[in-house]
């Protein structure tokens, strides 16, 4: 990939796609540990620890199917510049703060493609979506929400007739044990989806600034380089590092009461359902997968067991996401285009 020079447009939407990679992690850090934290199978220091380095794991070793799916499956190259993506990614960054702060899990996936289609409409109208990689993004709504639930249920449900006649005593001693295994896997899987989203991006702004400083129409066909997995991925762990204490409690304590085989059937369902999405490039939102899998854990028991306040909380931070991203996105974009 041929790099561009540096420039202070370039150098700015960078550092916003970097700051929305944090964020990713900030707001996506309970995905992997907050089951784990809230049976007291880990502390949260080593549940923070463990994932973020397989948060950085997965980024580096999962390909780059779904960061080629929102680099150029999104919007058209083509037709865009550097103002929609920054427009984008700084959307998604600031109304991930703010559901941060306010301790709502939220998809930074589906705040990053609508911040996107904002910013690409008022630049460049309706066609300059790409319908291929919205089909994917859709499969990945519903996949994440069902697969999510409907597999934690199953998981749950052949866990409690396997264990019908075992010592309640024993059952938390081995899935103690089960569900620090569960835990990495999601962190891994977590890393392999979400942390390449940014990849993409990122490697996008540098594809249109090249074009733009050599006379180019920007090339549509375009890997992503080691390098850039590297510092994406990095940004996230950090992220993840940090984490974001009132969505861990909110996904760990809120929703419903976990024992750790609990956890380790919410987590091993989720993580299997990322795993088969990233392999097929598709960008799924790892939040909705973990909340719909610990709902469908909750409710293995009885409906009651899931505390449903919440989960509407939750579900009216989903279904925000997209507007507010997209509208901010818009205004961004319209802005940044006077400026950059």
């Amino acid at each position: 990939m041929n790099l561009p020079e540096p420039s202070w447009p370039l150098v700015a939407v960078l550092l916003m796609v970097l700051a929305a990679e944090f964020v990713n992690g900030l707001n996506d850090a309970p995905n992997a540990i907050a089951t784990v934290i809230s049976t007291r199978v880990l502390s949260p220091i080593h549940a923070l620890i463990m994932a973020s380095a397989l948060n950085m794991l997965g980024a580096l070793l999962s390909g780059t199917a779904v960061a080629l799916t929102i680099g150029k499956g999104i919007v058209d190259p083509e037709v865009i510049g550097l103002p929609v993506v920054g427009a984008a990614v700084l959307s998604v960054a600031l109304w991930g703060a703010v559901a941060t702060w306010r301790g709502l899990p939220i998809s930074i996936s589906h705040g990053l493609v609508a911040g996107l289609a904002g910013a690409a409409f008022v630049t460049a109208g309706f066609d300059s979506l790409e319908w291929s990689g919205w089909q994917k993004v859709i499969i990945g709504l519903v996949f994440s929400t069902a697969v999510g639930f409907s597999l934690a249920l199953i998981v749950m449900r052949g866990l409690f007739w396997i264990l019908r006649r075992a010592r309640p005593s024993m059952v938390r001693a081995v899935f103690g044990r089960l569900q620090i295994i569960s835990a990495g896997f999601m962190a891994f899987s977590h890393g392999s989806n979400d942390g390449q989203k940014f990849m993409g991006i990122f490697t996008l702004a540098m594809v249109l600034e090249y074009a733009r400083q050599n006379g180019l129409t920007p090339s549509s066909d375009f890997g992503v380089p080691v390098w850039v997995v590297f510092v994406c991925g990095s940004v996230m762990a950090l992220g993840t590092l940090i984490g974001g204490w009132r969505v861990m409690k909110t996904m760990g304590f809120g929703l419903t009461k976990l024992e750790p085989v609990h956890g380790f059937a919410a987590e091993t369902a989720a993580a299997s359902a990322i795993q088969i999405a990233t392999s097929f490039g598709i960008p799924l939102s790892t939040t909705h997968t973990i909340n719909t899998a610990i709902m469908g854990v909750g409710a293995s028991r009885r409906l009651s067991a899931v505390r449903w306040a919440v989960g509407g909380n939750i579900v009216a931070a989903w279904l925000l996401t997209f507007p507010i991203c997209a509208v901010l996105g818009a205004i961004l974009a319209l802005l940044f285009n006077l400026v950059i």
